[in-house]
């Protein structure tokens, strides 16, 4: 099978498509013929190990796991001796973490992992980048603020994958919501269904008189210095990107700021909020923004197309 891999730091360059073995299920995993997976800015960030110090934790002069994406969508080829909850043929999607990526033709996956059917409602290409946006976004909304029915949040890099996300889940838990995205952009996030929306182009608001209970910097372009005179004075600003800022005051002052890494959550809490997303994807609820899809032999052009900043949405990558 073909799989994305990249052995050492650097541009999208190093990144290298390579025949491996198809793996084998073990008796507790199905084996995933991938339709479609995720690329995302987050996968930029790992491959090209920056922020630096976050190579701590990647590996510090080489990646420690070489394998890109984690969001997938695909149909079940084969199933291990004791998987009891799917069967070949079924289409499921989901999200596999620090382990084989999913930007390859064929991924080994437990049944009891962040993994579901596919709503008949969803295309394989809506459904893999659900674990990106979505479930990130969801986590920091509901588990981590748990935003209320009239509150006001104000999400900055609203045309982004955690954005869009942001802006639907924000509505449907009732907040009244505003957007900061560029003007090209402004239409796509009143659709989505953003009250109010900040043109960061034209207007910086952190310098005006508004006041949010929520500040969601979910694309890492402000900090809670920059954004504390715009929050109210229970305000909270959260954030999915670390900065030294960031984990400076997320530490001083937590009940302010506060940081989360949403993969590092423990698997029976990412199903459970997965699962939920799940319940409003098949009621309609909540839509999947793409911008652009490429086949894996174009990963490196995703990768180069991501590093723009121009992204809308998510993107896809499919497998013919």
């Amino acid at each position: 099978m073909k799989t994305a891999i990249y052995t050492s730091y650097g541009s999208p360059e190093v990144i290298q498509i390579v025949d491996q073995e198809k793996p084998l299920p073990k008796p507790n995993e199905v084996l995933v013929r991938i339709k479609a997976s995720s690329a995302t800015r987050a996968d930029t960030m790992m491959r090209a190990g920056i922020p630096k110090f976050g190579r701590l934790f990647l590996g510090f002069f080489k990646p420690k796991n070489t394998f890109l994406g984690t969001g997938f969508s695909g149909v079940i080829e084969s199933v291990g001796t004791e998987v009891t909850q799917f069967k070949l043929g079924d289409e499921i999607f989901g999200e596999k973490l620090f382990s084989n990526g999913t930007n390859a033709e064929f991924l080994c996956i437990a049944e009891n992992s962040i993994i579901a059917f596919k709503p008949n409602n969803l295309s394989h290409q809506e459904a893999a980048p659900v674990c990106d946006g979505f479930l990130t976004s969801y986590n920091f909304l509901k588990d981590i603020v748990n935003i209320q029915q009239g509150q006001h949040i104000l999400i900055n890099g609203a045309s982004g994958s955690l954005g869009t996300a942001a802006v639907q889940i924000a509505k449907l838990m009732g907040a009244t919501v505003t957007s900061v995205c560029s003007t090209k952009n402004i239409e796509l996030v009143k659709s989505l269904g953003a009250d109010f929306v900040i043109d960061y182009k034209n207007n910086d608001f952190t310098k005006n008189t508004n006041t949010y209970d929520v500040i969601y910097d979910s694309v890492g372009k402000t900090n809670y210095s920059k954004s504390k005179n715009a929050l109210k004075p229970s305000g909270v600003f959260i954030t999915p990107v670390l900065s030294l800022n960031i984990l400076w005051y997320s530490m001083s002052n937590p009940k302010r700021v506060k940081f989360a890494a949403t993969g590092l959550k423990k698997t029976e809490e990412l199903k459970r909020l997965f699962l939920e997303l799940v319940d409003f994807f098949k009621q309609k609820k909540l839509n999947t923004v793409i911008d652009k899809t490429y086949n894996l032999s174009e990963i490196i052009e995703a990768h180069h197309y991501l590093e723009t900043g121009r992204k809308v949405g998510n993107i896809v990558i499919i497998n013919q």
